[in-house]
């Protein structure tokens, strides 16, 4: 062993300790360790920067951008809620659309945001249906790392071996080439656990968190505020062209709120192509004007009658869209102890002028307030329904001390904006996928155009949106350890520890060794990245299979199936973190249905692969 093989395999080792840990960021640690591979001279700055021009890098990337704009366009969760309520009060009926829905949707999305997206849907029903959340979280979490096995996209092993067949010369897998074992998986672990989730999965009560989390739209009918809204158009004739908002004192002598204010409105398309404006008291109102007022449907009259003014129609659906908007939104925020709110009104707090933002409602403990709201007193708990510029509502929702927001103000604008775009993002979706399935392009240039048409047809807000929807961490995580692959092939470590193992396991045959990097591939994922994982073992996988003169695919599909068999603890996969908290679990949850489950699936996965992949 060469001092070069030695210092990369210690690099290896420190760098899995620290992976295993988790005290360090595993972006950190793998950045880290591509800085030692340059220091010790391993690697040249050429070597240790390929990876983050690599295409599998640019892929994963490009994919959280196209997932957001599925996610973002709420495509993914009408869907999933639609299809979720096929289950009736059945829950084993549940039971089984939770695995097939997830497990599709994770084919051809993030696990990480279908897992997101439907939590609160699965949540929600089983609160419907009172059944434990327990008994169905961690089927959730587990069905979206197995229906990620059944598509090239599905989940970043599969990508990793495919691009390293065409880094030897092999001939890369296609997109559907993962399908029938992919499929396979789910059916067996779904099968698995409907059969034994009485047996293993706990059903222990978990504590709902009370906090609402209702949709801006939702809170509209939660509110009840259809009948409380009214578009008014000021006439050349109206006496308060060129007054401000402050003079005419509209609460005060009407119990009105001017929601916003639409210049240059066409009456024909309320809601489109015109200037917006927040009110504040020194709006300066104009001939044709359009406000959008909040009052009592009498009140509102009498205001129309005494300045002249004109009703404009009034569509229900457009009054919606006009409340929440790509501009315009509505949160609920809450009263908590200490808030410098309590005791104090509306108007005392000066609120309008501070915040840009109106109070169209108050619930008190399940008492609605719409009228003379400047005037009443807030108490803890008190929830206030606001409506506002998105960037006035995010602003006051970080007034941590003072208000506790109802749902996340970024979800909520996010949603917004891409209002309307769902179709859009399902076609844009088919397009990926087609030109994936027909190789028209490449496949990173297929996700690439998917990226970009997500951006440009608005399913997501901008390109900085786009930005913030990748998820660096693990980008970076790749493209800092396929260098690690380098230096094991340069170094020779490669093919010792190919000769290391077939020395010990191959004198017992091809299919043992299969065996072996199987087992070795699933027990390291428990702990690591899967990611990491397929990347440090694939070029091991496919020099074996060179070196003893068969096939190097079914040991590379080992590798990429055991790698996302990341069942057995909590920290193995970001979904299964994800429904810890939610469904109540320990550690000894995650044991307890993980290691049998992976038993199961690793012997019929065992017998699948030389059937599907032959020697």
């Amino acid at each position: 062993m060469s001092v070069e093989m030695l210092l990369t395999f210690i690099i290896l080792i420190i760098a899995t300790l620290f992976f295993i840990s988790g005290k360090i960021r595993a972006d950190i640690v793998a950045v880290g360790s591509l800085l030692l591979l340059f220091i010790t001279g391993i690697l040249t700055t050429n070597e240790i920067l390929a990876g983050f021009s690599n295409s599998i890098v640019i892929m994963i990337a490009s994919l959280f951008i196209v997932g957001a704009g599925i996610f973002n366009t709420g495509l993914a969760k009408q869907i999933g809620k639609q299809l979720l309520r096929l289950a009736g009060d059945s829950q084993w009926k549940l039971f089984i659309i939770i695995i097939v829905v997830v497990g599709g949707f994770s084919g051809f999305l993030s696990n990480t945001g279908t897992v997101a997206v439907l939590l609160p849907v699965v949540l929600s029903i089983c609160m419907e249906m009172k059944a434990n959340p327990s008994q169905f979280l961690i089927p959730l979490a587990f069905a979206s790392s197995l229906g990620g096995m059944m598509t090239l996209i599905g989940t970043p092993p599969n990508i990793v071996i495919s691009e390293v067949l065409l880094e030897y010369n092999y001939e890369p897998l296609s997109f559907f080439d993962f399908t029938p074992i992919g499929l396979m998986a789910l059916i067996v672990g779904g099968l698995f656990l409907l059969l034994t989730r009485k047996k293993l999965l706990p059903n222990r009560q978990t504590r709902q968190n009370s906090k609402s989390t209702l949709s801006s739209n939702e809170l509209i009918s939660f509110y009840e505020l259809q009948d409380k809204l009214h578009y008014v158009r000021i006439t050349s004739s109206s006496n308060i062209v060129g007054q401000n908002l402050a003079d005419l004192k509209l609460s005060e002598k009407y119990k009105i709120t001017v929601i916003e204010v639409h210049r240059r409105i066409n009456e024909r398309l309320i809601g489109l192509g015109q200037k917006r404006l927040a009110p504040c008291s020194n709006t300066i109102l104009q001939e044709n004007d359009c406000l959008l007022l909040f009052g009592e449907e009498q009140v509102v009259h009498q205001f129309i009658s005494n300045y002249e003014l004109e009703q404009a129609n009034k569509d229900n659906k457009i009054l919606h869209e006009d409340l929440v908007s790509k501009k315009f939104g509505l949160l609920e925020l809450f009263i908590p102890p200490h808030s410098k709110f309590q005791n104090k009104t509306i108007s005392e707090l000066h609120f309008r002028e501070k915040y840009h933002c109106n109070v169209v409602a108050i619930n008190k403990k399940g008492k609605f307030i719409v009228t003379n709201i400047k005037d009443v007193k807030l108490n803890l708990g008190d929830a206030l329904l606001i409506h506002g510029d998105w960037d006035d509502i995010e602003l006051l929702a970080n007034e941590k001390l003072d208000v506790i927001s109802g749902a996340d103000v970024s979800t909520e604008a996010k949603a917004a904006y891409s209002k309307g775009k769902a179709p859009i993002a399902a076609i844009i979706m088919l397009l990926m996928l087609c030109m994936m399935i027909f190789e028209v392009v490449p496949t990173v240039v297929a996700v690439m155009i998917s990226a970009f048409l997500m951006i440009i047809t608005g399913c997501i807000k901008s390109i900085s949106e786009a930005y913030q929807q990748v998820n660096w961490e693990a980008v970076v995580l790749i493209a800092a350890m396929l260098p690690m692959a380098t230096a094991l092939e340069k170094t020779g470590g490669i093919k010792y520890i190919s000769d290391g193992l077939l020395s010990t396991i191959g004198e017992l045959g091809t299919y043992p060794l299969l065996i072996g990097f199987y087992v070795i591939t699933m027990l390291l994922s428990q702990f690591i990245s899967n990611t990491a994982t397929a990347v440090i073992f694939a070029p091991i996988a496919i020099t074996t299979g060179m070196n003893i003169g068969v096939s190097p695919y079914p040991f590379l599909m080992a590798v990429a199936i055991s790698a996302s068999m990341a069942f057995a603890t909590p920290v193995a996969s970001p979904t299964n973190a994800l429904v810890m908290t939610a469904g109540g679990y320990s550690f000894s949850d995650y044991v307890k249905v993980g290691v049998p489950l992976q038993l199961v699936l690793g012997i019929v996965m065992l017998i699948m692969i030389p059937l599907l992949f032959p020697f």
